[in-house]
């Protein structure tokens, strides 16, 4: 039996990523379309334990399409992770008559939405928003399309000083744990190297790859390196590669945060839309601890615990290779 839900609320947690808004925005006029009662919490799961949790209407997300970041904001809360937290948090979805969440977030946001539920019976779908593109069951997560294209955008402007002074530049970009940012926007970009955490690269072979290039006249170099990398950041491995090899003056840019904002692309915009229209779809369906997610052009439901627990997760084979072959 489909279940009674009349007052569904949404929040973003974890960090941010351009398109989140776009899926706040899909929730609540899917939601009110329904019939629904939608509220937003503020400030993510800190806002479920102190109650900042409001009412919100058609009226509450019209112009944020095109707004990085979320409306809702967002926060790290380590009470949530505590059994007082969500008894807290469980309390005022009961004094606000919530029968429902979603979610938008990664890994450490589906990690409490999965616990809470579990532990209360609240009914929670999840929809994937994070720049790193390192969660099972979606081909695109929220906001990883905007990030390649900020990050496409410097590299292309650093290039342009690369060349007119000789320069080798070490970029780094984020994915602790994830390479995705790192290799397409490398592949895009032209990058001469590209330093991922799932693929070893030494730095001799760094290094001879970069002499390579230096011995058919390439006039600078760009070296991508994810923040995962074994060898460290891209101070680390910039230093061992300057004392080896000096045919270019050596310079290094973090793109840090710079990542995370600007306005969405149309790809996560639409992307945004989608599951969010598709999230609360799933919930007046009966659903819950699902995770919607995009895989083909199709929307498609994943569990929780699926999305969280598999790790077959892998950067692709013919990009990989391609990136090789593209950069001599």
């Amino acid at each position: 039996m489909k279940p009674n839900i009349k007052n569904i609320a949404v929040l973003t947690s974890g960090g941010d990523a351009p398109g989140m808004n776009a899926g706040i925005r899909a929730v609540i006029r899917t939601g009110i379309f329904h019939g629904r009662n939608m509220f937003g919490v503020q400030q993510g799961y800190r806002g479920l334990i102190e109650n900042n949790i409001i009412p919100m209407n058609a009226r509450s997300v019209s112009n944020i399409l095109h707004m990085g970041g979320t409306i809702l904001k967002t926060a790290r809360c380590l009470e949530f992770k505590t059994d007082e937290g969500m008894e807290t948090a469980y309390r005022n979805l009961q004094a606000n008559d919530i029968d429902a969440l979603v979610v938008i977030g990664g890994d450490g946001t589906f990690t409490g939405a999965k616990r809470f539920s579990e532990k209360f019976d609240v009914k929670v779908i999840g929809i994937p928003g994070t720049i790193d593109n390192d969660l099972y069951g979606s081909d695109f997560t929220l906001g990883y399309d905007t990030a390649i294209n900020t990050v496409i955008e410097a590299i292309d402007k650093i290039r342009d000083t690369a060349d007119s002074h000789d320069r080798l530049f070490f970029i780094e970009v984020m994915g602790r744990d994830s390479g995705c940012i790192a290799l397409r926007s490398g592949i895009a970009s032209g990058a001469e190297a590209i330093l991922l955490p799932e693929k070893f690269t030494s730095v001799e072979d760094l290094i001879s790859k970069l002499e390579c290039g230096a011995s058919t006249k390439k006039s600078s170099s760009i070296v991508i390196v994810a923040e995962g990398h074994k060898h460290g950041g891209a101070y680390e491995i910039a230093k061992q590669v300057e004392e080896r090899f000096d045919h270019y003056d050596t310079k290094v840019t973090i793109l840090g945060h710079l990542q995370r904002g600007g306005s969405p692309s149309s790809f996560d915009r639409i992307l945004g839309s989608r599951l969010g229209f598709a999230a609360v779809n799933a919930l007046l369906n009966g659903e819950t601890r699902q995770m919607v997610g995009l895989r083909g052009n199709e929307v498609k439901l994943t569990s929780l615990d699926e999305a969280l627990n598999t790790h077959t997760f892998k950067l692709e084979d013919d990009l990989l290779e391609m990136a090789s072959v593209l950069s001599i």
